[in-house]
């Protein structure tokens, strides 16, 4: 540093989050802006202070010192302010006071990562992270203290001119930091730091503390200042053109080492004081060997002994449980034991080699306890269920000889990296686990892992524009032009030069030019912190001895300040916690099974049901793990598989790239092709797979065997066949071609085959992974087939939040023959239960109707009996539980139907049903006695309203506003043979229809509309988005303008529709475009023959004709059917003609005595 003049020491990185502006990150190509803009001013060093955090210190350590430039770590942090200042003064001087601290060895980034963490994690209830004066006392060794300019605790007290405090301050700051305190001076131009700057200098001549010139940079050029005020309007919910709002200047830049000099060309001492406080800060995080706790072993044993004892223990178990059958000879018992000891002794010596017992008994302990408390742990997932000695300790459940999985795919000896298990648990229940690993290593030793989430293109677009002030629609338009792909976000900068309508308006509106300009600068920033969803470090010490750690408000638990590429550099282990739905379906159905008489073991459970197998060749899937989407449904009719291998294949082919191979794997299966082997040593690995390379763990097996690599090699060699370097690749073919040729493989054949092998390897999946899932699959699958009650009210428990899911289970029912039953007050537990072969609808599935509430219910009626009467349940339910929202929608649902069959008049009374509740209440509380029935209040009458019930029309729309779908009936089910005229087609019906039709895409449905949201286009044309159901399913069109606007009386009508539309496959679903929407009840007429009426005996005959009359003559044709002994009927056809449609047949139908009435 001996040329350098300056050294900007207070820099805020993107990870001053929503702040700061300046990059630090390595991008994929070039060097990180921090670096660019050092070596633009010749900078040797620089230091980055972000605010309250040290989010990016790791990054900014490594992407520094790798471009030659001396990274100075350290931050600017808030202190708690002294409690007299507070005295009688304006809020804002509560505000915490600000000072930087600067790393200056090994002791003083331990002591910054205690103060970081401690005002992240002690900080609760106050204005933002801090803390207290004493701790930045306490933990000063090793860090160079800046007083902080005009927000620091001095300066604070020099602009209230307390001159005598302010020294005071400075003193104690002085006796505790001694030479390692600096008085901090600043000139961007603003009138707080002119008022106390010659205060400033005096204390530090008069206490001989040197000076320091700083500069606080939120962002790089000049050029960015407008697009960083952007970014602070954003994160502070202002508006750019607001007056009193928070603000920096135009010097807040990274100024040049010249442009500071010349600043503080009156005290060249604060400038030169930069490159002297640079050099005494000379430290860099070092990276640290993977840290784990010590496993409390057994009688003194090793990591290693212990897991060597556990492992034979627990292969032993494995084997008289699931390998050894009393079909085999001694002789084979013999010979198969000595297969699994010797791969175990094989893996326990690799595992011992490489340091890694701990890391094993650690995963093994918290699985177990998991399986010891009853929560569902999968049986694996990716490369970790190739190892036999996971299995044999319960981390995986999946017999990795059976399935031929390796174990050098998970861990190879010729390349040491960390093992990396992760564990599915029920998403119930994985907090628990997690919570069980934090008390057993201790909570200030256990945390989660940070994410960032970044400012992408749609939403920096809708946050510039928003505090621009632009109109929201324009904004929106203009977001919509960016295509949208969750998976793969397209950067602003890309969606401009692609789409043309999102070029144009930049070129043509001056303040869309200007959004999208501020967008691009801003692009990519962080701008919040929040938690990774499944990862965990477990540490041998307290964490913040290791890593900054952080809160986040959504949790009581920390998290490391570091992200997860960051996390291990420092030495933490993560262990992944993944939550699975489906393990909690499975665990639900093996319940509800148990509570029928019959008890599932998993662990046993044979992998050959021909049930399971004919379901799924019938590509019957629906709710079967991975299984379900309609493309997977239409690959399961081709394929009828027949076994877990196929599952597994399927699993493993079924993404971009390797689908190709589908149809060709199918017809050899079938034996419609033959399979292909390029040579015989070819045939063993690939006989499986009918000659189609689908895995990982092929690619490896071909290499041992052609060309006489090692598992580890053979690892090796999948690796650069997957990242394509050109000079490894090279590499790796020479050795293959010359292991192939003592195999007696000409040069030719080798390279050919090399070429096969390599053009797979490239998406080849881990066969590991690919047999975990496909066992999840097939359990699932098993228990569809074999249990489909239990099945199916496990899966609508788990969905019990998604009405669409339910509608779609509903239909899957009844598709089965099977029943669902509706929500019963008497009968119905707070989930989807089992009822008499049936599933039984939740209480809690019902909208607005609180788990917890429902609980109450059932357990009151699980203690005390059924609820004999509407008193008998008002009384005795706890009314502090329930309200009236709740009450209403149980009624709208059907819920009380046991109780009181007339929904309308119950609905109507419910003001009195809920008095009542709470009448009783205060009598169970108070000790006292109703007048009407002793002790017993429930007794007491309670009077309903003389209400008539609602239309068969009223009711359904009623109960689908409290379900979210038509669950008793349907509006269309009195229609019947009038739709099969009328050439409708259920939404069920489409997609398999389009996929046979000759006859084009296009199509009539008929639905009730549930939903509409009309948009406007970029061109300003209206269009919409509208929901509608039938019996089969609920789905949504797309109308444009010229049939929207023809459309909006009929949509607004609440009566059924009918709706030609244009239909085409997208994905998993079905894109229709409406073309032309009518009234049913008007299609109707020109196909309708006339009404049937089902009557249980002649009584209503005359109450149907009266009615009838007063709907009117006309065209249609009335039967009555009406049951005249127990087994005879007389059909009457009615010698009158009548106006007949839905609302008719549904006033008829809603007469006393009438069964059913049905337009046909």
């Amino acid at each position: 540093m001996t040329d350098a003049s300056f050294i900007h020491l207070r820099l805020h990185s993107a990870y001053s989050l929503s702040e700061g502006a300046i990059r630090i990150d390595q991008p994929k190509k070039g060097d990180a802006e921090i670096v660019e803009l050092c070596r633009q001013h010749n900078m040797p060093a620089v230091g980055l202070t972000d605010t309250n955090n040290l989010f990016g210190s790791l990054a900014f350590s490594q992407v520094c010192s790798g471009a030659g430039i001396q990274p100075v770590m350290g931050c600017q942090l808030n202190i708690t302010p002294p409690a007299d200042r507070a005295s009688g003064r304006a809020n804002h001087r509560l505000d915490p006071d600000q000072v930087v601290l600067l790393v200056q060895n090994e002791n003083g980034w331990e002591n910054l990562l205690k103060l970081v963490s401690h005002a992240h994690l002690e900080s609760e209830g106050m204005s933002s992270p801090q803390v207290s004066m004493a701790e930045l006392l306490k933990y000063n060794e090793g860090l160079l203290l800046f007083t902080g300019g005009p927000q620091g605790p001095v300066g604070r007290y020099l602009l209230d001119n307390r001159i005598d405090p302010a020294r005071a301050m400075m003193q104690q700051l002085h006796d505790v930091y001694s030479d390692r305190l600096y008085v901090e001076l600043m000139r961007h131009g603003l009138d707080d730091e002119n008022r106390i700057e010659q205060g400033l200098v005096d204390l530090a001549y008069d206490m001989n503390i040197p000076l320091i010139a700083t500069n606080d940079c939120y962002f790089g050029p000049e050029d960015m200042y407008e697009a960083h005020d952007a970014l602070l309007c954003i994160a502070n919910s202002t508006y750019v053109d607001e007056q009193k709002r928070r603000r920096v200047t135009a010097n807040h830049r990274f100024r040049s080492a010249e442009e500071m000099t010349a600043v503080f060309e009156d005290l060249p001492e604060a400038v030169m004081n930069t490159v002297t406080v640079a050099r005494r800060c000379a430290f860099m995080v070092e990276k640290r060997a993977p840290i784990l706790p010590s496993f409390p072993t057994v009688a003194g044993r090793t990591e290693a002994e212990e897991l060597r004892a556990r492992a034979h223990d627990g292969l032993d178990r494995r084997l008289e449980r699931q390998v050894l059958t009393p079909e085999m000879s001694d002789e084979e018992k013999s010979v198969k034991t000595k297969e699994y000891k010797d791969r175990l002794d094989f893996e326990l010596n690799v595992i011992i080699q490489m340091d890694f017992p701990g890391y094993f008994l650690i995963v093994a302990e918290f699985i177990q306890w998991a399986k010891d408390h009853g929560i569902p742990v999968g049986p694996g997932r990716g490369s970790g269920a190739g190892s036999v000695v996971a299995w044999s300790l319960t981390i995986t459940d999946l017999d990795p000889l059976e399935f031929g999985l390796l174990f050098e795919r998970f861990l190879n000896p010729e390349r040491v990296s960390m093992p990396d298990f992760d564990i599915d648990f029920c998403q119930d229940h994985r907090d628990k686990v997690i919570t069980h690993v934090q008390e057993l290593y201790g909570r200030d030793r256990v945390a989660q892992i940070i994410t960032f989430g970044k400012l992408q293109a749609r939403a920096v677009l809708r946050d510039v524009g928003r505090v621009l002030q632009m109109p929201y629609g324009q904004v929106d338009k203009l977001c919509k032009m960016v295509p949208n792909n969750p998976a793969k976000p397209t950067p602003l900068s890309v969606a401009v030069k692609e789409e043309a309508g999102l070029r144009h308006a930049r070129e043509d509106d001056e303040r869309v030019g200007r959004l999208i300009d501020i967008a691009l600068k801003l692009e990519g920033l962080y701008r919040h912190a929040s938690t990774h969803a499944a990862g965990v470090v477990i540490g041998d010490r307290p964490l913040d001895e290791l890593v900054p750690l952080y809160r986040d408000p959504r949790s009581d638990m920390p998290v490391t300040q570091y992200s997860m590429k960051h996390v291990e550099s420092v030495g933490l282990v993560k262990f992944d916690f993944l939550g699975l739905k489906t393990l909690t379906v499975v665990e639900t159905a093996r319940k509800l099974t148990a509570q029928s008489g019959t008890d599932i073991d998993l662990e046993t459970l044979a992998l050959d049901d021909r049930a399971s197998f004919e379901m799924l060749g019938k590509a019957d899937s629906t709710g079967v793990f991975q299984l379900e989407s309609s493309g997977m449904r239409d690959v399961l009719r081709k394929m009828k598989p027949d076994s877990v291998e196929d599952l597994i294949a399927l699993v493993a082919l079924y993404r971009p790239g390797p689908m190709e191979n589908i149809p060709r794997y199918i017809e050899c299966k079938h034996g419609r092709e033959q399979p292909e082997y390029l040579h015989e040593l070819l045939k063993p690995i690939l006989e499986e797979t009918f000659g189609v390379v689908i895995y990982q763990e092929q690619v490896m097996e071909i290499a041992k065997s052609l060309a006489g690599y090692t598992l580890g090699g053979a690892d090796l060699l999948r690796r650069a066949m997957g990242k394509k370097i050109a000079e490894e690749m090279a590499q790796q073919r020479q050795i293959f071609v010359e292991g192939a040729a003592k195999n007696g493989l000409s040069a030719d054949l080798a390279n050919q085959i090399f070429d096969y092998v390599d053009k797979f390897a490239g998406y080849g999946f881990n066969k590991s992974h690919a047999a975990c899932y496909a066992l999840i699959a097939y359990q699932t699958a098993y228990l569809k087939a074999n249990h489909p009650v239990e099945f199916f009210a496990a899966s609508m428990t788990l969905d019990m939040g998604n009405t669409e899911k339910l509608s779609s289970f509903r239909q899957e029912l009844q598709k089965s023959g099977l029943g669902l039953l509706p929500p019963d007050i008497n009968h119905s537990e707070a989930d989807f239960s089992v009822d008499n072969g049936a599933v039984r609808y939740a209480l809690a599935a019902i909208r607005n109707v609180g788990h917890v509430a429902v609980e109450g219910i059932v357990r009151e009626r699980k203690a005390n009996g059924p609820f004999r009467s509407l008193a008998d349940f008002a009384g005795r339910i706890d009314s502090k539980s329930i309200n009236k929202r709740m009450m209403e929608n149980l009624v709208r649902a059907g819920a009380f139907d046991g109780l009181e069959p007339n929904r309308a008049r119950l609905l109507s009374g419910l003001d009195m049903v809920m008095a009542y509740a709470n009448r009783a209440a205060s009598e169970r509380d108070s000790g006292q006695v109703s007048l009407f029935g002793g002790g017993d209040v429930s007794e007491e009458p309670l009077m309903l309203p003389d209400t008539g019930d609602w239309s068969p029309v009223e009711r359904l729309n009623e109960e689908f506003s409290a379900i979210g779908f038509y669950l008793s009936a349907h509006p269309l089910d009195m229609y019947g043979p009038t739709l099969q005229r009328l050439k409708v087609k259920t939404i069920a019906e489409v997609p398999a229809y389009i996929r046979t039709s000759t006859s084009g895409t296009r199509i009539n449905l008929a639905g009730v509309v549930s939903g509409r949201q009309e948009r406007t286009s970029a061109k300003g044309n209206r269009f919409a988005f509208i929901q509608m159901s039938d019996a089969t399913g609920v789905f949504e069109l797309t109308a444009f303008s010229e049939v929207l606007a023809g459309a909006r009386e009929h949509l607004d009508s609440g009566r059924p529709l009918m709706v030609t539309a244009d239909a085409q496959l997208e994905g998993d679903g079905v894109r229709l475009t409406a073309q032309h929407f009518q009234i049913l009840d008007e299609a109707a007429k020109n196909v309708s023959v006339g009404l049937t009426i089902y009557l249980d005996d002649p009584g209503p005959v005359e109450d149907v004709k009266s009615l009838l009359e007063r709907v009117g003559r006309g065209s249609g044709e009335v039967t009555v059917i009406s049951r005249i002994a127990m087994d005879r009927e007389v059909s009457i056809r009615l010698s009158n003609r009548y106006k007949l449609n839905m609302e008719a047949a549904s006033a008829v139908k809603s007469l006393p005595g009438v069964v059913d009435a049905q337009v046909i």
